[in-house]
């Protein structure tokens, strides 16, 4: 059964794949969105249904990752420098509440 899901996951990977960069005929940088929101899927999938804490918050990490890169091709299109001022600030925050949900994971008090 674990074989299955894995051959399934990989041929819906595969025609999301195939469908977006031969099939789609849009500018590479909403190729690349779509990329980014596909992965979010993945993401967003690990953090409802992860089988531990430190596996979601590792997730939600992962999702503000996504956000920095989708805000960083948005800039790019737009050709505006405030979405690299957001993901700058987003990047700085997600790293200070990782540290945080590592604390609280561990046990510790936020002020330890």
């Amino acid at each position: 059964m674990k074989y299955l899901r894995w051959f399934l996951g990989l041929i819906f990977v595969g025609c999301f794949l195939y469908f977006n960069f031969f099939i789609y005929q849009g500018d590479i940088i909403f190729k690349l969105i779509n990329v980014i929101l596909f992965s979010a899927l993945f993401v967003l999938f690990r953090v409802i249904f992860g089988p531990s804490p430190a596996d979601r918050i590792v997730a939600v990490d992962i999702l503000g990752i996504l956000i920095i890169g989708m805000l960083a091709l948005i800039g790019l299109y737009y050709d505006k420098s405030f979405f690299m001022d957001i993901g700058l600030i987003w990047a700085l925050l997600s790293f200070i509440a990782s540290l945080a949900f590592a604390k609280i994971l561990e046990g510790r008090q936020l002020d330890d």
